[in-house]
């Protein structure tokens, strides 16, 4: 009686327990590996974007250009005015 005990013990382990734990590893794995690309990822979407200077230092452009551009305009309607 005592080994069919163990024996019933030997295969809940092989068949319930074994697999269980097998699975907990390969959820742990694809956790890892997920955790791994969202880092990436978070890496990647960085690059995407500018600072603020970048943003002041362009828009400090176009506003540049328009002045220019209003300078003329203002130029080119003073001359038909007259």
């Amino acid at each position: 009686m005592e080994i069919d005990g163990m024996l019933f013990w030997n295969v809940l382990l092989t068949l319930v327990i074994a697999p269980a734990f097998w699975t907990f590893r390969q959820h742990t794995a694809e956790v890892k590996r997920l955790d791994i690309l969202l880092n990436k990822t978070r890496e990647e979407l960085a690059k995407q974007y500018i600072t603020k200077e970048e943003v002041h230092m362009d828009i400090g452009r176009v506003i540049d250009r328009l002045e220019a551009l209003d300078a003329k305009l203002d130029r080119i309607l003073e001359l038909k005015g007259r």
